[in-house]
């Protein structure tokens, strides 16, 4: 079902680039740097019914990104030169790129770190402790799978609504009914809905994250790896924003320690769950600081700058999802420009 805000970015992205203006702008606007966003890499078969797949890009994409980035000029770094890059000055144009991925998931070891060796690329992945211990909930894969695998379901946002669900357009249409207040509503509140849903559907959420995410003992060798880095993104995979401080302080916290629990190490860096405006905000951004990790990133879309090195608690990224999946993409993305026009021409987003 095509999503129109979907449609009018990618024609803006595609009249960017094949005007040649983000060439023509770029080095007004590409900055010093980019993070990329990753969370799954595979070549699963995108089904009609698949509002999840934005999360999942193949591993040919991962590969042409990472050769249109060399190709580009960039450096890839790791999050611990960035941050020595950022603090300390970066190598005079010579921009770079870092690459990390969410979650935990076992195809980020499995099929993109073949990749990732092939072209010596280091990869940060952040952890979410409940996950790698087979608890929690990926309630945005458990709500795809209820909704793909009924003919009809209840609204939890509305009881007295039944939605329909039999057409790939119902199924979407069901979905976005029940995504967006999910992902905006109260954290405790949002697990226990998707809860009820599963035992309402017989749906066995707790299977999701054995049969997607490393367990510590896959993180514990992976961790052997000189490419990659572990890095913390809570216990429960909470909306920081949505806590009160003390709750947030000891999601972060909490997350930390059973990372450092099962690693034998701190974690230096640090990624939001979700990462947006109404996911992490300038409060957060002060209370990571107490942490001293090196850097924390968010999803905020923007390329690195200079002045970035200030905001060191509030990294924007760049998300490499299935919707883009084309070198075309990258090389806008690279300009900085699309992000320069969104955010007003404002290099930081930092509030």
């Amino acid at each position: 079902m095509a999503n129109i805000v979907l449609v009018i970015y990618k024609a803006a992205l595609n009249a960017l680039y094949f005007s040649g203006l983000y060439k023509l702008l770029s080095p007004a606007t590409r900055g010093e740097g980019i993070i990329f966003t990753l969370h799954q890499i595979n070549n699963d078969r995108v089904e009609d019914f698949s509002p999840n797949s934005i999360l999942k890009i193949t591993p040919e994409f991962l590969e042409t990104t990472i050769q249109t980035v060399k190709a580009e000029g960039y450096d890839i770094i790791s999050l611990d030169e960035l941050y020595e890059r950022q603090k300390h000055g970066n190598k005079p144009g010579k921009p770079y790129a870092v690459f990390t991925a969410d979650d935990g998931y076992k195809d980020n070891r499995d099929i993109a770190l073949p990749v990732l060796k092939k072209y010596n690329v280091p990869l940060a992945i952040y952890i979410v402790s409940d996950y790698s211990n087979h608890q929690g909930e990926l309630w945005w894969f458990a709500l795809e799978d209820i909704i793909k695998n009924s003919s009809s379901i209840q609204n939890p946002y509305n009881k007295g609504e039944m939605l329909e669900a039999v057409t790939t357009e119902q199924k979407y249409r069901a979905f976005d009914k029940i995504y967006w207040p999910m992902r905006k509503s109260n954290q405790q509140e949002q697990r226990a809905t998707i809860r009820e849903m599963a035992e309402t559907h017989d749906y066995d959420i707790d299977a999701l994250s054995k049969e997607l995410v490393m367990t510590w003992e896959e993180l514990r060798e992976l961790n052997k790896e000189p490419l990659i880095t572990l890095a913390a993104h809570t216990k429960s995979h909470f909306a920081i924003a949505r806590l009160s401080e003390d709750e947030a302080v000891e999601e972060i916290q909490t997350g930390m320690e059973i990372m450092e629990k099962e690693l034998g190490e701190k974690a230096t860096h640090f990624s939001f769950p979700y990462g947006s405006n109404c996911a992490a905000n300038s409060r957060d951004f002060e209370l990571v600081k107490q942490f001293n990790f090196k850097t924390a990133v968010t999803t905020r879309k923007a390329v690195l700058y200079e002045e970035h090195k200030d905001h060191m608690m509030a990294l924007p990224r760049v998300s490499l999802n299935g919707e883009y999946q084309s070198g075309r993409y990258i090389k806008t993305f690279l300009s900085g420009l699309p992000f320069r026009l969104k955010n007003k021409w404002q290099k930081l987003d930092v509030e």
